[in-house]
Order: structure tokens, then sequence, then C-alpha cells
């Protein structure tokens, strides 16, 4: 039998605009340019005929991007009633620089930062309250922008946070300080081996395929520069988590090998916010809102917008 020839949207190859309004949500995508001058790549997901109850400023994972499957969860919140926006990070999707190369992590919150307030001080979004959501690296990211500005957020979401490298796939030593050695002279060198993060991520079989399917999906061996620049920001992070102060759902699949629910734990138990929340969803992998089952994928985003409707009812 062929193969079935690939769509151009990972729901098939209904026109986006179509797809938008027969799901009763307006999108739109652009790209906007960061203030140290990279083009990047941005989508907005909105309710198609009332004011938004909310805003949504989502972040994605490392060799992910914001145009295949990671829309699903924009387009729901957006039928939710609450307006998203996203962009693709740099060196990922459609935005600029070497693909899956991420050679600051505090440029890249800059990027986030700037094209965020863009959002949040126009004029028809004045008076709504403003949610941060991370899957994954994206986590991590959130809680850097909050730790830019403490008291700007009113929440945020945090799916399978990358807030520490796992004890169980962090290179042991020496490894760390050989892989700093070489990244100081040959950063972007692909040869860091690791197992497709894809294959680790989406429990469905159909749904891998899809998964597989995203032309803008990075699934090249990652890149020196790239790994020790994440082992940095997780040490980072990992110190400071104790000064988390913004209200925030964690939400974490107990089979996840790619980010350790433990640190999700660690995360709960650390920071010293006076509205958290933890989710821990048994047998569940690192793709909470894709890659399960519909069912639980459908569990996942109701505790998601649950959690989202009471803060904008406070």
């Amino acid at each position: 039998m062929a193969d079935h020839p690939p769509s151009n949207n990972f729901w098939g190859d209904t026109p986006e605009q179509e797809y938008y309004a027969s799901k009763g949500i307006q999108s739109s995508k652009s790209f906007y340019t960061s203030p140290r001058g990279l083009s990047l790549f941005i989508r907005s997901w909105q309710p198609l005929d009332s004011r938004p109850r909310g805003i949504v400023c989502m972040v994605h994972g490392y060799g992910n991007d914001i145009s295949w499957t990671f829309q699903a969860t924009p387009i729901f919140l957006a039928q939710m009633g609450f307006a998203s926006f996203a962009l693709d990070l740099e060196g990922h999707g459609r935005s600029e620089g070497l693909r899956a190369y991420v050679p600051s992590v505090d440029h890249v919150v800059d990027d986030c930062f700037s094209f965020f307030q863009s959002i949040r001080e126009r004029e028809e979004f004045r008076g709504l309250p403003s949610f941060l959501y991370g899957e994954s690296m994206g986590g991590a990211i959130c809680l850097l922008i909050h730790f830019r500005d403490p008291q700007s957020w009113k929440g945020a979401v945090l799916v399978a946070p990358m807030c520490r490298i796992s004890d169980k796939v962090r290179p042991r030593w020496p490894i760390p300080q050989i892989l700093t050695f070489v990244a100081g002279f040959a950063p972007t060198l692909p040869i860091v081996p690791t197992a497709d993060l894809m294959e680790k991520s989406v429990k469905v079989p159909e749904k891998k395929i899809i998964a597989g399917r995203n032309p803008m999906r990075y699934s090249g061996k990652p890149r020196l520069g790239t790994v020790v620049e994440l082992l940095r920001v997780t040490d980072y992070l990992n110190s400071r988590l104790c000064e988390v102060s913004l209200p925030f759902i964690v939400l974490h699949g107990s089979a996840d090998v790619v980010t350790d629910p433990k640190v999700s734990s660690d995360l709960y138990e650390a920071a010293k916010s006076e509205d958290k929340s933890i989710r821990t969803y048994d047998g569940m992998m690192h793709s909470l809102l894709f890659g399960e089952t519909d069912e639980n994928v459908n569990l996942v985003r109701n505790d998601i917008v649950s959690w989202l409707s009471q803060r904008c009812e406070k």
C-alpha cells in the first residue's frame, strides 16, 4: 500500500482559515521583529464573536514549533474564550536562526518577554488577566519570564516543565565538563547522542505518525551549545525554585521519561506561591496534550481551562 502524501496541517488538507472557522475561532500569523533584530514567526488564536476572557502567552518546547500539533491546545483555549499567542523560538519552526541551536536562553527570554508585552499593551486587551503557558523547555522559559517581572502575571500553566535535567537522563561526570569544553569552539555541532524525543513523548501509535509528519520538527541530534545552555539554565532554575511566587498549576505524566515528574513535585513543594496546584497523571507520557488518547487529552485540557477560569473570576 502506498504511503499517504503529507498533509499541509496536522488535521489534514482543510485550508487553515476554513478549519479555524469550523472550530468557531479566528487565527492570524505573521512575523515579529525582536528588539535584537531577529525575525520570529508568530500566531494568534482568538474567540470568533466574543471578547476574550483572558490572554494566554504560550511557549513551545525544544525541537517543536507552533504550527503543527502544538496548535491543538490554543485552538481549544480559543473555543473556551481565551485569546492565545505564541512564537516560534529562535532556531525553531519558521523563525530565524540555525535549526535547534539555542546559544542563549536569556536572549530567547528577551524575545518572548518583548513579544508578550506588545500583546498585553494592545488597547483591546487592556484590563484582561494574562497567563503564561509553557511546555517542557517552554515551562522553564515561562519561569524565567516570571523572574523578570514577578508581579505582572495572573498565573502560569506549566506542562511537564524542564525545571531541572532529571538525574535519570543527565550526563554523568565528566561528560558535562567535556561537553562544555568542546562547545567552546564547536557549539553548533549536532553530536550529542540521544533518542528521538518524539518517540519518547507520544504514546498513541497513530499520533506518532502525525507528529512525525511535521515538516518543521527537528529530529537531529542536539547541538552541543544548546545542551550546555540547557544544563546551565536548568541548574540556575533549580537553585531558584523557592523564589517562584506567581500562581501556577504544574501538570506531569507519571510515565514521562523526557522531563522527570519528580522535578515538578520539587517545584510544587519549594515554590513560595500561595496559590499553587499540581496534577500528576498516572501512566501518561511527555506529550500530555496531543500524544495521549483523546480521553486523556481531554482530561488534561479540562484541568487547565478549569484552573484558568477560576483565576479569571478572582
